[in-house]
């Protein structure tokens, strides 16, 4: 094998003005985190999803995550960019995240609220990595978390608005 294919990735410093890289790219990480694990809780309740909600709920979750996996993907870009290493392990995805698994298989209802929650908590994280990179001097991460705050904040209001 050829030198060039025994490259190893690592962290490097970028000089693009953005302050806090490594903070930054750990906020970045938890939100990668939290979307992995979103999408596929997302994904479960689309699948096992029962009842007179099927058809909004199974149609609610497919659009949401559907617009969250392109996400994560662009969370981790950012995170490279910054020259820092995006999370590579699952265990690391589960450490990371605030997204937990209930312990069973819940009601139809039960899902909704509980993505809703999901949504609701991650949307405070994405608020906190907006005033990290606003004091970091990175316009990007900001505009990055406000979009994606804002969809999360739309999403917890969709899913509260269908458990009523």
């Amino acid at each position: 094998m050829s030198e060039q294919m025994k490259v190893v990735p690592k962290a490097e410093k970028v000089q693009t003005g953005v302050e806090n890289a490594k903070a930054l790219a750990e906020a970045l990480s938890q939100a990668v985190a939290d979307t992995y694990r979103l999408v596929f809780k997302t994904h479960a309740y689309h699948w096992n999803v029962e009842g007179p909600l099927f058809y909004a709920v199974h149609h609610l979750t497919d659009a949401q995550y559907n617009e969250m996996f392109p996400a994560a993907d662009d969370l981790a870009e950012r995170i490279r960019a910054l020259g820092q290493l995006a999370p590579h392990a699952m265990a690391d995805v589960m450490k990371l995240s605030l997204i937990k698994d209930l312990a069973a298989l819940p009601s139809t209802l039960e899902m909704v609220e509980d993505l809703a929650q999901d949504h609701a908590a991650v949307a405070v994280r994405f608020h906190a990595l907006f005033k990290l990179a606003e004091q970091s001097n990175d316009p990007v991460t900001a505009d990055l978390a406000t979009r994606r705050s804002g969809f999360h904040e739309q999403a917890a209001w969709m899913l509260r608005a269908t458990a009523k």
